[in-house]
């Protein structure tokens, strides 16, 4: 395809409801950063955005929790967040806020102009409340068992255990986060998107990039996942989302008092409005890079916001109309933390700003590592003792060794003066080579491939070190010193390299390095000639670029992961009151029958005899358990649970079971001498 004119990178808005840790880096952040600097670096015309995406149920909760309003914890994290990303070396061009009046009044004409072309559909239909609260409950409000992999715990709009997509009526056994009680079915008017309108579109877009028969972008460039994780929803069938909620923190829906629009309507657009901002500040164009044909627009997330970025948001660009859409998606994994999934709420993370505060001079070590074990087509791992061994074995004993022996050699035999003398054929030969690794990172990072860019860059202090040890210009000085100026000149002008190409992935470190080489030239090298005319012909004052890893460091961090573990409380227990629990009817039953759901491969269909009624129950253990396995089992059950459609069935109780830490599933199983029927209590 013919090459773009500019680049328009957005990283996900992260939620200001909570500091930011390693995870959200390695997701979403880090990746785009370096993509950035890369470009800067090559004199291409670039716009990065990101900001923080200030409503949601997330921001609402943690206010509840917090006692105190939706606005202080924005204020709150927003700066803490920004601050994070500044102090780490972040290059946006912009971090803006959606709490902004700019972004209110762009995803309002965004919400009018969809509107009056009639795109919306407004509908009636039965959300969940909160009789407690005495109000609707957003996706986010209300948790409960996936259908798709029963987790326990997915969310009205997404599973976070298996990614999937859903809906709140979908969930097993939903429960309300704001009392702990199971919501009920209400009445209510929202705006719903069509998206199923647009399924032959998008599915033409995703899996051949094509927009109108025109070619938008090369689908092999799209990682493997990102484009499964789409194919997956597609099979399943766009159906139309709600794009507005009841709430009362958000951006107002016009003229409708007391809706917000959905987030995913709402925190996208902020990409949009941040652009406007940016060019009120500047006297720029916003709509050059939003709205001309010639616009790279790449979009860095997490593999939990795929289908949001990939299928909803391309929707309402294109229906909106006016707008480039995405050329590529290159959705990150997830980090984990010491052999377990990274937790806020049980704390077992590591906070940015409490590494930044321990830290200040170990910037780019975490830059480092977290790009070397870059979860970009699978999930990876963090753990202390392996921080500390690429630090060690790598930064500090690779890179940090040769720039340093390069550097003290010069400033010994030659009080810093770089000589100035013609290389040998051999001499060249190196330095081309090096300029292969190069154009390997130009290649790697073009192709979103950050671990394999940041390694061929390490290659090329691997192979200084090799020149040095093969050259040893320790003992050449005394036997041919005249030899040891063409080793020295080709080490410095390697060292020059380093300076601009680890800029990416080391910002910190690469304005150490051109500091030492009186550099003022800051560009990408595009041969080994360029080398010498990137730093001037005397050497400044040797600095330290890294340190060791002291096993104290591993143990100290170590033992706060799980310090900061135990002091955790245990989470509440929402205590039941003896009259509500007399409510329940809690019976002995048998199954008379099983048969998988039909449109969910995860739920079972369960015929549950009790006395003289038969119930139908759907259970999401159909992982587990299979149909012939079930049938005949005497079980204790709920059976006066208000009955809810799953799936399109109606179930009419709920079987209780047990589980352990693996996730396996067994039944409460009563003596076969009990009856259908019998009361458990």
């Amino acid at each position: 395809m013919e090459k773009k004119k500019r680049y328009l990178v957005t990283s996900a808005l992260p939620y200001a409801n909570g500091p930011l840790h390693i995870g959200h880096l390695a997701g979403a952040y880090l990746t785009a950063d370096t993509y950035v600097k890369y470009l800067r670096l090559k004199g291409e015309d670039v716009f990065y955005i990101c900001g923080s995406d200030e409503h949601g149920a997330a921001i609402t909760l943690r206010a509840k929790n917090e006692g105190i309003s939706p606005q202080e914890i924005v204020d709150k994290y927003h700066n803490q967040i920004k601050t994070s990303f500044e102090q780490l070396g972040f290059d946006f061009d912009i971090y803006h806020r959606t709490s902004s009046d700019i972004h209110r009044d762009t995803a309002q004409d965004f919400f009018k102009t969809l509107d009056d072309k009639g795109i919306f559909n407004v509908e009636r239909s039965e959300q969940y409340y909160d009789e407690e609260y005495k109000q609707f409950l957003a996706d986010r409000y209300i948790t409960g068992e996936c259908p798709k992999c029963s987790h326990p715990s997915a969310y009205g709009d997404q599973c976070e255990n298996c990614g999937s997509s859903l809906s709140p009526t979908e969930l097993i056994n939903p429960v309300s986060t704001l009392s702990g009680k199971s919501p009920i079915l209400k009445e209510t008017e929202h705006y719903y998107l069509p998206l199923d309108e647009s399924q032959d579109w998008v599915s033409e877009w995703l899996e051949r990039g094509l927009d109108d028969g025109v070619e938008q972008h090369d689908v092999s460039e799209w990682k493997k996942h990102v484009l499964g994780q789409c194919t997956s929803w597609l099979k399943e069938g766009l159906k139309p989302r709600a794009m507005t909620r009841d709430l009362d923190w958000g951006v107002p829906v016009p003229g409708k008092p007391g809706k917000v629009l959905y987030v995913w309507m709402d925190a996208p657009i902020g990409y949009v409005s941040a652009a406007k901002q940016w060019a009120l500040d500047h006297n720029k164009s916003w709509e050059l890079y939003w709205k001309e044909t010639d616009t790279k627009l790449v979009h860095f997330i997490g593999k939990d916001n795929i289908v949001f970025h990939c299928i909803i948001f391309p929707i309402l660009l294109k229906l909106h109309g006016g707008f480039v859409l995405p050329d590529n998606v290159p959705a990150n994994e997830f980090m984990n933390l010491e052999s377990k999934k990274i937790s806020t709420s049980r704390n077992w993370a590591v906070w940015v700003h409490e590494y930044i505060e321990s830290y200040p001079e170990r910037l780019d070590d975490l830059r480092y590592v977290l790009t070397s074990i870059a979860p970009e087509s699978k999930d990876a791992e963090f753990t202390w003792l392996d921080y500390q061994a690429r630090v060690n074995n790598e930064l500090v004993a690779i890179l940090g060794n040769f720039v340093n022996r390069s550097v003290v050699l010069t400033h010994k035999y030659y009080e810093g003066e770089i000589p100035d003398v013609e290389l040998k054929a051999e001499d060249n030969h190196f330095l081309n080579k090096a300029q292969e690794f190069v154009q390997q990172i130009e290649q790697d990072i073009e192709a979103y491939r950050f671990r394999s860019a940041q390694a061929a860059m390490m290659s090329i202090a691997r192979i200084g070190n090799k020149y040095l040890a093969d050259e040893e210009p320790w003992k050449q000085i005394k036997t041919d010193p005249e030899r040891v100026k063409q080793i020295l000149r080709t080490a410095i002008d390697l060292c020059a390299c380093l300076s601009m190409v680890c800029h990416p992935f080391l910002p910190n470190t690469g304005v150490k390095l051109r500091r030492m080489l009186g550099a003022e030239a800051h560009s990408w090298p595009t041969t080994y000639s360029e080398y010498s005319t990137m730093r001037s012909g005397k050497l400044a004052q040797t600095e330290m670029l890294f340190s060791k890893v002291e096993d104290q460091l591993v143990e100290d961090e170590t033992n706060r992961l799980q310090s900061s573990k135990e002091i955790i409380e245990e989470p509440k227990t929402n205590y039941v009151e003896f009259e509500d629990f007399g409510k329940m009817d809690f019976r002995v039953g048998e199954i008379l029958s099983a048969e998988k759901h039909p449109d969910a491969d995860k739920l079972l269909v369960l015929k549950v005899q009790n006395e003289d009624k038969v119930h139908t129950i759907v259970s999401g253990i159909a992982q587990q358990f299979s149909p012939e396995e079930v049938t005949g089992k005497k079980v204790c059950f709920l059976a006066n649970l208000s009955p809810k459609k799953l799936r399109g069935i109606l179930s009419e109780g709920m079987i209780l079971m047990a589980e352990n830490e693996a996730g396996e599933l067994a039944f409460l199983e009563p003596s076969k001498a009990m009856p259908a029927g019998a009361k458990v209590s």
